[in-house]
């Protein structure tokens, strides 16, 4: 059946969208024009029918999902488990580097609304300068895909389904709106978009007119972008005239067991030992901020005392690492950010060698969450009890040398005298 024929019946109640017809209607997927696997048309016909019931226009729903198909790459990556983990050294060093720095400081200067979007929203410039860096290489990069046929194969997937259906659904109120046309939706394979890669539901809520000409242009617009940062930041809780973490020096004997503990004052710190790595004073306001440390490369490397900003910078992207090059981008856009301990050479991790240690951990009593091969905060803290009780540094901080000690100790522990011994 032609396609306006069945509008029509549609219109008359003859034909529901998303029903397959007795007489051979087709599809609303068929009439889109979509291809790809059963899983997929399977998954947009329903989700068709939904979309119209819930209210968005056919022109809008039909400009969007038209010639659709799922897209292969996005099939890929969100199955892949990188095989080895970058250690969060090398990626910090790796984005913060000189040329970086240099640019950063001279788009600092030549943004003019960016002493405005400082004053109404508290966020530094020189923060929001890197994550413009670290998101797009100061839009340089803001992603080809289309965000829209990313979003639809990640909810045809289903792993994600309900939460890629609500960021589509912010996207056809986008188009709605008018805010931006269906061929400038691009990004990440995730959905992100625009110079400091916002998701649709995020762009919906926060995104910001930062250059004053009424609109809300995150792709064209250098000032909007930030200012949407800005905002999202600001409702985030970012806390006006704080610094984001100092470096500190830990002294011989610390219990590195505290790393991702208690939150407290820097003078609670320094009473055990943990002072200012550049040896200046800390500002009033920071000085009344309860710090967490952190020790993202172990014992034998940097340590930090997190300010609460650092953890709102992690709310933008929940990555350590990012939050730290962030940070440390920022302080060298105003002349700091070198480090006073150096990075040490890590050794990245295989996925075998990430989930041999999770088992092992497991089998030795501690509970670090599911197998999966990601070393989050449940694996650290397992990790460090662990450690401690084998009277060694408890930094939580897995490294070659401790997966082999873990392997050794599992092994062990599954031996016959050993078990014999617990029986």
């Amino acid at each position: 059946m032609h396609r306006r024929v069945f509008l029509a019946l549609a219109m008359a109640g003859l034909a529901r969208p998303g029903i397959a017809q007795t007489t051979g209607t087709p599809r609303p997927s068929d009439l889109l024009g979509a291809a790809g696997e059963s899983y997929f048309i399977d998954w947009l016909n329903d989700f068709h029918a939904r979309a119209l019931e819930a209210g968005v226009s056919r022109p809008v729903l039909d400009g969007a999902l038209s010639g659709l198909t799922p897209d292969p790459r996005v099939v890929a990556l969100d199955s892949k488990q990188p095989e080895f983990a970058r250690p969060v050294g090398a990626y910090v060093k790796s984005a913060v580097n000189d040329a970086r720095i240099s640019v950063g400081r001279q788009k600092r200067q030549e943004i003019a609304a960016l002493e405005t979007i400082e004053q109404v929203w508290g966020v530094p410039g020189e923060i929001l300068i890197a994550i413009w860096a670290m998101e797009t290489r100061f839009g340089a990069q803001m992603g080809d895909m289309d965000i829209i046929r990313c979003l639809a194969t990640l909810a045809a997937l289903g792993r994600r389904r309900a939460w890629a259906e609500s960021e589509l659904m912010a996207v056809f109120k986008i188009l709605a709106e008018g805010d931006a046309p269906r061929e400038r939706l691009r990004g990440s394979w995730a959905g992100a978009m625009g110079q400091t890669q916002m998701l649709p539901s995020t762009y919906l809520s926060y995104a910001a007119d930062g250059d004053g000409d009424g609109r809300r242009d995150i792709w064209g617009s250098t000032a909007d972008a930030l200012a949407s940062a800005a905002n999202l930041l600001s409702h985030d809780g970012w806390r006006r005239n704080e610094g984001w973490a100092r470096e500190v020096l830990l002294p011989p004997g610390f219990d590195h067991g505290l790393a991702e503990g208690p939150a407290e004052v820097p003078y609670w710190w320094a009473g055990r030992g943990a002072l200012t790595a550049d040896g200046k004073a800390w500002s009033t306001a920071d000085a009344q901020a309860e710090c967490v440390l952190l020790l993202p490369a172990g014992a034998a490397g940097p340590a930090f005392l997190a300010l609460p900003n650092h953890f709102v910078i992690r709310k933008y992207n929940n990555s350590l690492a990012y939050a730290l090059a962030v940070g440390l981008l920022a302080d060298g856009f105003t002349g700091g950010g070198r480090l006073v301990t150096p990075w040490p050479n890590e050794t990245p991790l295989s996925l075998d060698d990430r989930l041999a240690a999770q088992s092992a951990l497991a089998t030795l009593g501690y509970n670090p969450g599911a197998p999966d091969g990601v070393i989050g905060l449940a694996t650290r803290q397992a990790l460090r009890a662990w450690q401690k009780s084998q009277a060694l540094p408890a930094d939580g901080y897995l490294s070659a040398d401790m997966v082999t000690r873990l392997r050794v100790a599992a092994k062990r522990d599954q031996s016959p005298a050993s078990i014999a011994e617990k029986m």
